[in-house]
C-alpha cells in the first residue's frame, strides 16, 4: 500500500483554525509523530502530507494545513495553499476546538468554520466534524443542533488517558475510522476504469511505449503501468512494443487486436502505421476520461480550431519535475500549437497545484491543455474542469490536443464511440 500513487488514494484534508487540534488528529490516525504539535499557533506552515492504509477503505493520504485564520503577511499565504488544498480533498475533516471559549472568551464556531463548510460544500465534499477537547469542555448545545439541521455529521474527541502518544483516546479513533467510511464518495469504491471497458475478456490490445529520457531505465512511466493494470484487472491481454517494431507486430497478430493504444507523442507516425479497421487511441486521452470528463475535454479540443494569432493558451502540468530536453508541456505541444497557428500565439505554464484560483484570472485564457493527471485523484481534475466551464475557458488534455492537431481526433475516440463510453 505505501507504494500506491497519490492519485490513487482518497485524499484527506484537515481543516481548522490555529492551534484546535489537526496535527494531533493527523498524528493520532497516522499512528506516527507526522505533524509537529506545539501550543504556538501557527506551527504548521504548509500542508503535509501522509500517505498510508486506513483500513477498512484502502490507501489514503492525509493533508494537514495550516489555520484558515493565520494571521499577517506569511499568514496569508499560509491561507492560499490551505485554499488549494480544498480542490484535491475527497473528504474533509473540520476539526473544532470547544474548549475555545474558556480559553479565550472566543466563540466556539464562526466565519472560519463557516467558511471551510462553504467551500467543501460548494465543492460537494463530504465533511465530517471533529469536535475536539471535550475532555476541557462540554459540547454546546446550540452547537450540536446546528450541526444536526445542516445534516454536518459529527465525532466527539478527547485529550486524555491517551494510550498511543498522540493526544487521541483510542475510542475516538475508532469512532472516527467508521465515520469516515460512512461518508466515502462512491467515485472513489468506484472508480472509472482506464482501458478494461474498451475491451471484453480475453480481447488483446497493442501498447506502444516508446523509450525516452521520461522513462528512466529500468522503468515505464506511470499511466503506462496503470494501463497495463487495468488491462490484467479485465481479464484481457495486452502486448508492449516500441514504435519502430509495431509494424512488424501487427503484421504477426492473428486475429488482429482489438485495439493499440500509443504515447501521444508518436500519434502522427503510428496512426499511419495501424490500419484504419483497428481502432487508436492514446494514454493520455484514457485518462482525459478516467481522471477527469472526456465529453467537456474533446468540446474544448476542437476549440482548437479557433485559435487566432495572439490567442493565450494555458499549459497545466500535474507535476513539478524539471522539464527534460525536447519536453512535450514545455517545446512539443507549444512548437506544434504555433505551427497551426503561428508564431505569436502567449503561451504560458505552470505546474503543480498552482492553478488559477479566480474566474477572473481564468478568463484571461482562450484555453487550458492539461497533462492527463495520472499522479493526481480525480476530484481535482473535475474541480479544475469545473473551474474553466464557470469561466467559459474551453479545456483540453496533452492527448486530445495533440490528436486535434494532427487531424485524427475522431479516430482517437473510435473505441469510446464503439463501446457508446464518454
Amino acid at each position: 500500500m505505501d507504494n500506491t500513487p497519490r492519485g490513487f488514494r482518497l485524499h484527506l484534508g484537515i481543516f481548522g483554525r490555529r492551534n484546535v487540534g489537526k496535527s494531533s488528529l493527523l498524528n493520532a490516525l497516522t499512528r506516527q509523530k507526522t505533524s509537529i504539535v506545539s501550543d504556538i499557533a501557527g506551527t504548521t506552515t504548509d500542508p503535509i502530507e501522509k500517505p498510508m492504509e486506513l483500513l477498512p477503505i484502502g490507501p489514503v493520504l492525509f493533508i494537514d494545513t495550516a489555520g484558515i485564520d493565520d494571521q499577517g503577511s506569511l499568514g496569508q499565504l499560509r491561507i492560499q495553499k490551505t485554499l488549494q488544498v480544498f480542490d484535491r480533498t475527497d473528504i474533509g475533516l473540520l476539526v473544532v476546538d470547544v474548549s475555545r471559549g474558556n480559553q479565550s472568551n472566543d466563540e466556539i464556531w464562526g466565519e472560519f468554520e463557516n467558511q471551510i463548510v462553504h467551500e467543501l460544500k460548494k465543492r460537494k465534499t463530504p465533511l465530517l466534524i471533529v469536535l475536539n477537547k471535550v475532555d476541557l469542555a462540554p459540547v454546546p448545545e446550540d452547537l450540536i443542533q446546528k450541526l444536526q439541521l445542516w445534516h454536518l455529521p459529527f465525532v466527539k474527541t478527547s485529550t486524555k488517558e491517551t494510550s498511543n502518544s498522540s493526544g487521541l483516546l483510542e475510542n475516538d479513533i475508532i469512532d472516527i475510522r467508521e465515520a469516515l467510511v460512512q461518508i466515502v464518495p462512491d467515485e472513489y469504491l468506484t472508480p472509472p476504469p482506464i482501458v478494461s471497458d474498451l475491451l471484453d475478456p480475453n480481447e488483446l490490445a497493442i501498447l506502444v511505449v516508446p523509450i525516452d529520457k521520461e522513462a528512466p531505465k529500468g522503468r515505464l512511466i506511470l499511466p503506462q503501468v496503470q494501463t497495463i493494470r487495468d488491462i490484467l484487472d479485465g481479464d484481457q491481454a495486452c502486448l508492449v512494443v516500441k514504435e519502430n517494431f509495431l509494424a512488424d507486430v501487427l503484421k504477426r497478430c492473428n486475429p488482429a487486436p482489438k485495439l493499440v493504444i500509443t504515447d501521444s507523442q508518436a500519434f502522427h507516425n503510428v496512426a499511419k502505421i495501424v490500419p484504419n479497421s483497428i481502432p487508436l487511441t492514446s494514454f493520455s486521452i484514457l485518462f482525459a476520461r478516467q481522471k477527469g470528463n472526456l465529453t467537456t475535454m474533446v468540446a474544448g479540443a476542437r476549440t482548437l480550431g479557433s485559435l487566432k494569432p495572439k490567442s493565450k493558451v494555458l499549459i497545466a502540468e500535474s507535476c513539478s519535475h524539471h522539464p527534460i530536453n525536447d519536453d512535450i508541456g514545455t517545446e512539443k505541444i507549444p512548437r506544434w500549437l504555433r505551427k497551426f497557428v503561428d508564431d505569436s500565439l502567449t503561451i504560458a505554464h505552470i505546474q503543480g497545484h498552482d492553478f488559477p484560483t479566480t474566474t477572473s484570472e481564468l478568463a484571461q485564457w482562450d484555453i487550458v491543455i492539461h497533462c492527463g493527471a495520472c499522479m493526481w485523484n480525480r476530484r481535482e481534475m473535475l474541480q479544475r474542469i469545473a473551474r474553466c466551464v464557470e469561466a467559459g475557458v474551453p479545456i483540453t488534455n496533452y492527448g486530445l490536443a495533440i490528436a486535434f492537431l494532427n487531424g485524427i481526433l475522431d479516430r482517437a475516440l473510435q473505441p469510446f464511440m464503439q463501446k457508446n463510453l464518454h
